[in-house]
């Protein structure tokens, strides 16, 4: 009856359950023995010993810390660490299970190990160049890290730099630069838009200038084929009016009195305020009419000797 109390409890203690995600590691009397893989597992009862249960899931660790660039600028990061256990066979759980004391002084191990590979790239680079080596400082850590956390029995998943921050007088300097810097960008968009418009401009007038110009060499020459027409058409008229007078016995200087008369004529009607003095005596009119008829008489003579000459 005695025995039966003692094999139920030999029995109880020799069974041990492992929860999925989880491996555990026996000793028999401080010595590694064997790993427990989840589900119902047996032991050898009181000498086979649960020295550590072990996690094979993703661990993730948020670490902050600060460090200093080359040129005396504090930089502070907050960083998210993602590991797990390499695999479950049973070297990497002796790894992981003796490596250390406890998981505090892992934990202990593995912030400083990524806060110091972080400085450590942080003090070869300035301020200014920080903020864009983002994405080179987690590839430096992550080749550090990775390799430290394979000797312990560990893999490293994702390493995320969430947050780089300076100091406020940092923060205030770095600002006054950017504003600095979009006023001087914004001072030479200004100037080139302004050179481009005023070259645009004379450009412009340039072209302006041009045109007018072309318009009045066209203007004046069609001017000049007006007078040109205007003038051979009353060469033509005067000649035929000459040559019937001439026809009809008549003296041709009435033409040029005529031509007298209406110049007059037009100098009164379309005149704009001009002052033109003209004699219109009796006297003035004979003297005017003789000086016409001796302009005319010198236009005959000279054609005549062209046409002998001829």
């Amino acid at each position: 009856m005695i025995l039966l109390p003692i094999l139920l409890v030999l029995v109880v203690l020799s069974l041990v359950t492992v929860q999925q995600g989880t491996v555990a590691i026996t000793t028999i009397f401080g010595k590694y023995n064997r790993t427990l893989y989840p589900g119902l597992n047996f032991r050898i009862p009181i000498i086979e010993l649960i020295f550590k249960r072990i996690s094979i899931q993703n661990r993730a660790v948020e670490l902050t810390f600060q460090a200093v660039t080359i040129d005396q600028a504090n930089v502070h990061f907050t960083s998210l660490l993602l590991f797990s256990v390499m695999n479950n066979d049973e070297e990497t759980v002796k790894k992981v299970a003796f490596k250390f004391v406890s998981d505090r002084d892992f934990m202990a191990t593995l912030s400083r190990t990524v806060e110091g590979s972080i400085r450590a790239f942080v003090a070869t680079k300035r301020q200014q160049e920080i903020l864009s080596l983002r994405r080179e400082i987690t590839e430096a850590v992550k080749t550090n890290v990775d390799h430290m956390l394979e000797e312990w029995g560990f893999h490293l998943l994702d390493l995320q730099i969430n947050d780089i921050t300076f100091d406020d007088e940092v923060l205030r300097s770095m600002s006054k630069v950017v504003a600095s810097n979009n006023l001087k960008a914004a001072a030479e968009n200004e100037g080139q838009a302004l050179l481009i418009t005023k070259t645009k401009a004379a450009e412009a007038e340039g072209n302006a200038i041009k045109i007018s110009a072309e318009a009045e060499r066209e203007a004046a020459r069609m001017r000049g084929q007006a007078v040109a027409l205007f003038r051979e058409e009353v060469a033509k008229g005067m000649s035929q009016a000459a040559k019937e007078m001439q026809n009809a016995n008549l003296d041709t200087s009435v033409i040029l009195f005529s031509m007298w008369t209406e110049a007059v004529k037009n100098f009164t009607e379309h005149g704009k305020g001009n002052i033109i003095f003209l004699d219109g005596s009796v006297d003035g009119m004979q003297k005017t009419l003789k000086e016409l008829m001796a302009l005319n008489s010198m236009d005959y003579s000279d054609k005549s000797q062209k046409h002998v000459g001829g």
